[in-house]
């Protein structure tokens, strides 16, 4: 355990900008069993215990906004299992979510989550915020991947949730409960991931677009069309301009949109789908349309989207990425929206996202220091949330709740719904050690009436 100074300015903050708050010490389990001697010990003496991975979320939900101990577990970090006969593997939580990828594609394996973070982020933290990625349309979200846990109660008990197994209703879904629950119900300390073959063949495209409402309809075609896009992302000429001074792609700087689109199978499927996408985008006007004609071109634009946060954040001093999901068919009136509230709280917003699953990066550049930018910022993104939930949506569709969509997390679920997951926290972690301070907000905000005048 560390207490000095160092250790908990470096665990007072996360990915979040502008949360910070000192904890009263750190600690790093090297075991199932320490955790559990740990939260018993913690639990006695009702102290609040944040468990923590690489700390890259953006909602502030490893923030330790009451103190107490940050458990860090990245010396929990090994692959403890590759099972070839049922394709599945067990990891501790700690594992760095690249370094798992690539050491099952060496072993001619896939496993498809790959948040934008996951050169820094561990396992267990995208298993804590359920996180997405660019191939989610097509291949789903971490959830979709784990099937089972070992994890430690708020009273020390080590409970362990599924297993190996394709089919299991042996009651409630712990497991699924647990995915998404951001560490306020339990520590976890081993994951049974699930593994598929890897896709023979892949092919990427840009489609680029003057007209918005030609990129949004395109995104509705392609579906429509029951083609599943392994990545269907948008990038807003906001965007487009950071992004192409950053990564050097020679992008056309006046186009309103592009689309990042990449299709992966057998090869006669993917060319089959390939040559109906494009036809989709020329009906829809689309101004410019190219192909990879390798696959490090192709990794260069996939590459290049995964670090429009990175490209972005060079531009001022405090950089807010939040996310917002819409019905793919709202993407148009989702990205007008928000460029309207950017106008009116007169704030700087580029967006970006998964289109093809409808989530958007909508992304702030300002400047903490600015106390009137900031609140504008601020105003901004509630009305942000309002029309996201206006258009048949959600306040968060990857980032998780934490404390930053805490005070509108009643909007999307509703009173009773809060007081459901109240009840499941109780009984989970009676004392309130575990993350406190997250989900649940204090006093949801009332709702924004917006004026779309």
């Amino acid at each position: 355990m560390k207490d000095d100074m160092q250790s908990l300015v470096t665990h007072s903050y996360d990915g979040t900008p502008m949360l910070q708050s000192l904890p009263d010490a750190v600690i790093y389990p090297y075991n199932t069993q320490q955790v559990s001697e740990v939260m018993k010990v913690l639990n006695r003496q009702r102290i609040p215990v944040i468990g923590r991975g690489s700390g890259t979320n953006l909602c502030g939900g490893t923030v330790p906004v009451q103190g107490g101990v940050v458990m860090v577990m990245h010396r929990m970090n090994q692959i403890l299992e590759v099972d070839l006969e049922n394709l599945t593997a067990l990891v501790q939580p700690g594992l760095n979510t690249k370094h798992f990828t690539a050491h099952v594609e060496q072993l001619g394996l896939f496993y498809p989550p790959d948040p934008s973070s996951m050169s820094i982020s561990t396992i267990g933290g995208n298993i804590a915020e359920c996180s997405g990625g660019l191939r989610g349309l097509k291949y789903g979200t971490t959830k979709d991947y784990v099937i089972g846990l070992e994890a430690v109660l708020a009273n020390g008990d080590i409970i362990r949730t599924g297993g190996k197994l394709m089919k299991d209703v042996a009651g409630y879904d712990l497991t699924k409960l647990l995915v998404g629950s951001e560490g306020t119900l339990a520590i976890i300390t081993e994951a049974t991931l699930k593994l598929v073959p890897p896709p023979k063949y892949r092919k990427t495209m840009l489609a680029m677009y003057k007209d918005l409402n030609g990129a949004a309809r395109t995104l509705s075609k392609i579906i429509e069309n029951l083609i599943i896009p392994a990545t269907l992302e948008i990038l807003d000429n906001s965007t487009i301009r950071v992004v192409d001074a950053f990564a050097n792609l020679g992008l056309p700087l006046h186009m309103e949109a592009i689309l990042l689109i990449e299709q992966d199978g057998d090869m006669e499927s993917v060319e089959r789908d390939i040559a109906s996408i494009t036809a989709i985008c020329n009906s829809e006007q689309a101004e410019q349309i190219s192909v990879a004609e390798s696959a490090e071109e192709a990794e260069r634009l996939l590459t290049a989207r995964r670090s429009a946060f990175t490209a972005l954040a060079r531009l001022r001093p405090t950089t807010i990425l939040e996310d917002a999901t819409v019905p793919r068919s709202k993407i148009a009136d989702m990205i007008m929206e928000i460029n309207r509230i950017a106008a009116k709280h007169q704030v700087q917003i580029c967006t970006f996202g998964h289109a093809g699953d409808g989530n958007l990066h909508p992304t702030a550049l300002t400047d903490a220091r600015n106390a009137d930018e900031i609140h504008r910022v601020e105003a901004a993104f509630e009305e942000i949330f309002e029309a996201a939930i206006s258009l048949g949506g959600t306040i968060t569709g990857e980032h998780g709740v934490g404390m930053v969509k805490a005070p509108f997390l009643e909007w999307k679920i509703g009173k009773s719904g809060i007081e459901v997951m109240k009840a499941i926290k109780q009984s989970f972690d009676p004392f309130n050690i575990l993350n406190p301070g997250k989900v649940f907000a204090k006093e949801s905000r009332k709702r924004v009436v917006i004026d779309r005048g």
